[in-house]
């Protein structure tokens, strides 16, 4: 089973004052993920519940100084849940199972040094398996087959990738990282070169945080320097594996896929009302 990375060490800066305290990863947005009934819950549990529905069972949380309520809101609490009735027991007692038949690791980040740093920081966990990473305040909303087991099922039909990207077509660039691509078919695309966040865009794309990857990256992210807002960038780790002629490539949404960011203040109103009207 592939094993899943979650990156949740932001200082969620741009929330500020709120996630002075709570972590941007716990922001609230809606679901019915336990049923047809509207609930509200932190956008980190429904990547996690996505995940879990997958059938992904093998998570490391790469957590902040600042995250502990990350780990308790992660932590099954029996007192707590004997005290709730009706359908919120349900809900609850619902994800506490699904915590018990998973295994939970945290790393722990204590700079806020980058994506790339903190997905490094995961590499005596993964060993040399592949394995999936998924920022811990974006979430893709499909109705068809997820981007997820898209990513999957395209490192299966192409055994000797090292990277998968997930790209969509975007217009503030400021905000992602950006690939220059060939196409190979309708949903498919070989990536010649990533730049983050470009001031003159070389395509009209933009790389969401959630990749497949081969272990070879931790490789890479060592070479790296820091880049881009004086971080290590997961976007400079994936250049140097095409700069050393690996195969990488990416898929991008469809029409009926949505990206679900919270943050910051105008990315996460939008959210609400996504999350809200899809619930």
């Amino acid at each position: 089973m592939t094993k899943v990375v979650i990156t949740a060490a932001g200082k969620g800066t741009r929330l500020l004052p709120f996630t002075k305290e709570m972590p941007k990863e716990m922001m609230p947005i809606f679901s019915n993920v336990f049923t047809n009934k509207k609930v509200v819950l932190p956008i980190l549990q429904y990547i996690y519940e996505q995940l879990y529905s997958m059938n992904f069972r093998d998570y490391c949380f790469v957590v902040g100084r600042e995250k502990r309520s990350i780990e308790d809101h992660f932590t099954p609490h029996e007192t707590y849940l004997k005290e709730l009735s009706g359908d919120y027991r349900k809900f609850m007692r619902k994800f506490y199972e699904k915590l018990e038949n998973s295994h939970l690791v945290w790393i722990n980040q204590n700079r806020p040094l980058g994506f790339g740093d903190a997905v490094k920081r995961a590499e005596r966990y993964v060993g040399k398996e592949d394995f999936i990473v998924h920022a811990g305040d974006v979430a893709i909303l499909s109705n068809t087959k997820h981007p997820i087991a898209r990513l999957i099922e395209t490192s299966k039909k192409n055994q000797d990738v090292k990277a998968i990207l997930l790209c969509k077509e975007v217009k503030d660039f400021q905000r992602y990282g950006v690939p220059t691509v060939t196409k190979i078919s309708s949903n498919l695309f070989s990536v010649n070169e990533v730049i983050e966040k470009p001031q003159k865009p070389k395509s009209n794309l933009g790389i969401l945080p959630l990749y497949y990857f081969k272990s070879d990256i931790f490789s890479s992210l060592k070479k790296i320097k820091l880049g881009k807002g004086k971080e290590f960038q997961l976007t400079d780790a994936i250049q140097d594996l095409i700069d050393k002629k690996e195969k990488v490539l990416a898929i991008s949404l469809n029409n009926k896929e949505e990206e679900v960011d919270v943050g910051n203040v105008n990315s996460y109103k939008n959210a609400q009302d996504i999350t809200f009207r899809k619930a």
